[in-house]
């Protein structure tokens, strides 16, 4: 039997969350985690908190081990376990250990070295440990310095269109993809879950951190990246909003940034002989949080809000870019003169994917994106648009659906 306690325990126990209906939801970065954890001795699988990362781990160590072991470093029964890590480790060598919210107990990294260095010497290279956390920061400062060459990251995302069966992407907009919010059975049940998710990140989750910003002000700061979702920074207007220093705000930013909430875009810099924005965009990077935290309920406000293109275009930038490759690099691209791209990804090998986004049911190739695609040579031009058909806007343009603009994408970093 799963040792099914602490977090897994509650989300079976008082969320009625089967799990028979989770694995209904294929998550894409199984595959992927499970080739890391048959080559790396641990894998970190890191995100937000509530996004999937403990079902996906007992799902994945269910298929590894007959019996692995889940434990929850917030819950005092299982850190009491772990008063001696090293004997507790060398007694279950044979299990796949399961450390969820690591971030809390950095000192389990030093002891976590020493039993895998000696599980290596055994001849045990791969498929020890799965650690969780939802605090990228704390996480890979103290991994980076003990588990150096024993650990791969992988970030989870939301769900994606990719994801589910079907393809309704006004509700995976609007709801946003964490698994409780979209599977809600209705769109207040799933705006309710996302208030009280906002409250216990601000009144518990970021205080047990450490971190002393209260809760109000940090509510209101977040509330102004919704407002302005997809725009580019000025610290200095949010300072002035806010009523606070620039060295303040961006620290709130760097905090929001850590914990997988917001994204910094940041802007494609070459010498191409013009003058650039320098400056990122900012990104809530859920978009039913970023409903959330302005008060739309349901698609008819959406609508009306004034802040329906910005969330439509951080919604496809998040939805394109959670799981790029390392080596691919996303950024937007703007001059003073006009010129724009929404969203560019390098691929390497001189190959770069631009993306014009707006949401209208007509598209139509602007002149500012076309002089961008040629002042970056752009080697393929896409505009994602809300429609189901794929069709040619120019020559070079193509105007493509979400759905199969992901694939697409993946394609053409396959091909690399």
């Amino acid at each position: 039997m799963l040792n099914l306690q602490g977090k897994w325990y509650f989300y079976l126990a008082n969320l009625k969350f089967s799990v028979k209906f989770a694995r209904m939801i294929f998550r894409q970065a199984e595959a992927e985690i499970k080739e890391l954890f048959g080559q790396f001795p641990a894998v970190g699988i890191l995100g937000p908190r509530q996004i999937g990362k403990t079902t996906l781990a007992l799902q994945i160590a269910g298929s590894i081990s007959p019996e692995p072991i889940y434990l929850d470093l917030e819950s005092p029964t299982d850190l009491a376990k772990l008063t001696e890590p090293e004997l507790y480790f060398a007694e279950h060598s044979d299990r796949v250990i399961i450390l969820d919210e690591i971030q809390r107990v950095p000192e389990l990294f030093a002891p976590l070295r020493s039993i895998i260095d000696k599980r290596k010497r055994k001849g045990q290279k791969s498929g020890q440990f799965i650690i969780l956390g939802s605090a990228s920061l704390d996480l890979l400062k103290q991994s980076s310095e003990s588990l150096a060459g024993r650990i791969a990251y992988k970030t989870l995302s939301g769900l994606k269109p990719t994801e589910l069966e079907s393809d309704n992407n006004n509700k995976l907009w609007l709801r946003g993809g964490f698994p409780d919010s979209y599977l809600a059975k209705d769109d207040i049940s799933s705006f309710n879950w996302r208030q009280n998710f906002i409250t216990t990140y601000l009144e518990r989750d970021i205080p047990q951190l450490g971190v002393n910003i209260p809760a109000f002000t940090l509510h209101r700061f977040w509330t102004m990246l919704a407002h302005t979702q997809g725009g580019i920074l000025n610290s200095s207007t949010l300072a002035k909003g806010l009523g606070n220093s620039v060295p303040t705000i961006n620290r709130y930013l760097d905090l929001l940034h850590d914990l997988f909430l917001i994204r910094k875009l940041q802007p494609w810099a070459s010498n191409v002989g013009k003058r650039l924005v320098k400056s990122p965009k900012v990104y809530i990077r859920d978009s039913g949080l970023t409903h959330a935290l302005l008060r739309i309920k349901d698609m008819e406000e959406l609508w009306g809000n004034p802040v329906v293109g910005g969330s439509w275009e951080g919604f496809i930038v998040e939805m394109l870019i959670a799981d790029l490759p390392s080596w691919a690099s996303p950024y937007f691209y703007r001059t003073s003169a006009g010129a724009e791209i929404d969203l560019l990804i390098d691929a390497g090998n001189k190959k770069r994917i631009a993306i014009e986004i707006k949401r209208s049911m007509t598209p139509s190739v602007t002149k500012g994106f076309t002089i961008g695609c040629d002042d970056v040579k752009a080697t393929h031009r896409y505009f994602v648009y809300p429609g189901y058909e794929r069709f040619p806007l120019s020559k070079e343009v193509t105007a493509i659906p979400l759905r199969e603009m992901m694939e697409e994408l993946s394609l053409i970093l396959k091909g690399r």
